[in-house]
């Protein structure tokens, strides 16, 4: 499971074997979430994190979109 980072309590990452389109998954200690980064970022689905906890987690990934999508392709090829 590869980890890209972790910032305010969340740690964002892929799973080994992932599919398209692209996204990360977004986890706490209340719950996780799972967001698309294109061609928008959206909120795909969410278990037991806080709405305040998805705001943030929206926000960071936005920041890092770019990161984000150059890391997946780097792990799982371009799409």
């Amino acid at each position: 499971m590869p980890e890209l980072f972790r910032m305010f309590g969340m740690k964002f990452f892929f799973y080994s074997l992932e599919h398209t389109p692209i996204h990360v998954h977004v986890s706490n200690a209340d719950g996780i979430a799972k967001f698309n980064l294109l061609p928008d970022i959206v909120l795909v689905e969410s278990k037991g994190m806080k709405p305040r906890d998805l705001v943030l987690a929206e926000a960071t990934i936005i920041e890092k979109r770019d990161i984000i999508i150059a890391k997946w392709n780097e792990i799982h090829g371009k799409n």
